[in-house]
């Protein structure tokens, strides 16, 4: 059930007219009424979730009663080996369904083996995600972080909430569970913001990614029949689209949400203006980096152990991070440059940077030369192969001749996002009023309602009516 479909605009009405039963201010106080809300909550995120196959309910349940069973007993016995064990089991699941068919296909090139048996095994939508929120519940009862939650029921809604459960943000359980018992009540204000943000996501989505997609598709499908300067305009367009396809659903998991009364930090802050590749993933999937960061890159040593161990634990954390985003090479080396990137960086800010005898560089050409090294990166992301994309590199190295197409809306999307970057910053100096971190507007006042109409009849007029899933659905 994608959120820019009609099945899910009904089965969202039903969930929030339900919650919204629970406002009635004779139930307002009562013990129940939290748990009842939870419960509701509850069943409308497996129902969402069972909408693909029924049998994903059945993982994820399993995946939420080993983080449950494996907390409490880590806090009440102290034992660090129930912190493995549930730490162990999203993983294991995770390499099975996801890695299997990787590694033994890996295995079977490395050593020149013919014939591997290939498991036809279906990949659960959104399992990377639900498995770093079960690890970080985990490891963070381990850690005393957080207590273990007394309530199955709790957990199992963390873990599987609808808005955020198939593609993120990832959440931690410090930041969402205490939000359960406190009073969420839908209200107008919560709502009307809500509705916004959700818009606002799903004008990015169906407007922009989707008709991008229609230009990257053609581009990386058949590449050595285009023109060198529309492979350039490919890659772009592909920087542009995988941006509002993910924030776009960030925006719309964090608006759905906030209709419900719960909130969401931040996961996109305008990355493609950061000069250079370290504020880059400060700004660029917030919730994996800093899980990342928290999790994989400090656990490992950090920056604490010397040079040397600081670039290699850069370099491991990136290449797992390339690993989890999909099951091929390709994805291990984007991984991999990136974490060269970061060496480069690191090495750069301490030895040459801080020094006031050489000028910095300026902050335009550092942006631009940020962006063209985000932009290669992303060429092996998206190819389907290291063949797909060396046909694209070599086709503009050697400014291959071709089909020249320029397409209108990779000219669209730059204005648009040129459009939003001033719109920010004018909103920032203005200090003008905003919801969370999203400009909202006041539809108490005519002319914003008018601007939000408008918005609606473009998002309905533009709209990419073709069948198209998020792009990181298959993460």
């Amino acid at each position: 059930m994608s959120f820019a479909s009609i099945a899910f605009f009904v089965f969202f009405t039903g969930v929030a007219a339900l919650m919204s039963l629970t406002n009635v201010k004779k139930l307002s106080g009562k013990p129940y009424i939290a748990p009842l809300r939870q419960s509701i909550l509850l069943a409308a995120s497996y129902l969402f979730y069972g909408w693909w196959d029924w049998r994903f309910c059945l993982l994820m349940l399993f995946m939420t009663a080993a983080a449950y069973v494996c907390a409490l007993q880590t806090e009440k016995t102290k034992k660090s080996v129930y912190a493995v064990i549930g730490a162990a089991v999203p993983l294991v699941i995770l390499g099975f369904f996801k890695y299997y068919n990787f590694f033994a296909a890996s295995f079977a090139s490395a050593f020149g083996i013919q014939h591997i048996n290939a498991l036809n095994i279906v990949l659960p939508v959104g399992i990377s995600f639900y498995t770093f929120q079960s690890l970080s519940y985990t490891i963070d009862v381990f850690q005393h972080k957080i207590q273990a939650e007394k309530s199955f029921r709790k957990l199992a809604l963390y873990i599987a909430f609808f808005p955020q459960l198939v593609a993120g943000p990832i959440i931690k359980a410090a930041d969402f569970l205490p939000q359960l018992d406190e009073n969420r009540n839908i209200s107008l204000r919560n709502f009307t913001a809500g509705i916004q943000i959700f818009m606002f996501g799903l004008f990015k989505k169906i407007v922009f990614a989707d008709w991008l997609s229609v230009f990257v598709d053609d581009i990386f499908r058949t590449p050595k029949a285009f023109h060198a300067l529309s492979l350039i305009l490919g890659v772009i367009a592909y920087s542009i689209q995988i941006y509002f396809d993910f924030s776009g659903y960030s925006d719309m998991a964090t608006g759905c949400a906030k209709c419900l009364g719960y909130d969401f930090a931040r996961n996109f802050n305008l990355p493609y203006l950061s000069p250079n590749i370290s504020e880059f993933w400060k700004r660029w999937h917030i919730s994996l980096s800093s899980w990342l960061k928290e999790y994989l890159y400090i656990p490992l040593g950090g920056s604490r152990k010397g040079t040397l161990r600081t670039y290699i634990n850069l370099m491991l954390t990136m290449l797992l991070g390339g690993l989890w985003h999909g099951a091929a090479w390709t994805f291990v080396v984007w991984g991999m440059l990136h974490g060269a990137a970061l060496w480069v960086h690191k090495f750069y800010a301490k030895h040459f940077a801080k020094q006031k005898s050489k000028p910095p560089i300026p902050p335009a050409v550092s942006i631009l030369v940020t962006n063209v090294f985000i932009a290669f990166c992303w060429i092996f992301f998206r190819a389907g192969s290291f063949t797909e994309a060396w046909e694209i590199l070599y086709g503009i190295v050697t400014w291959q001749d071709g089909i020249v197409q320029l397409y209108v809306w990779v000219f669209a999307a730059l204005i648009m996002v040129c459009a939003g970057v001033y719109a920010a910053f004018i909103k920032k100096q203005k200090n003008e009023r905003i919801c969370g971190f999203y400009p909202v507007l006041d539809l108490s006042s005519f002319w914003h309602l008018v601007l939000f109409f408008v918005e609606l009849g473009l998002i309905a007029g533009l709209a990419y009516t073709g069948a198209n899933p998020f792009i990181y659905f298959q993460f």
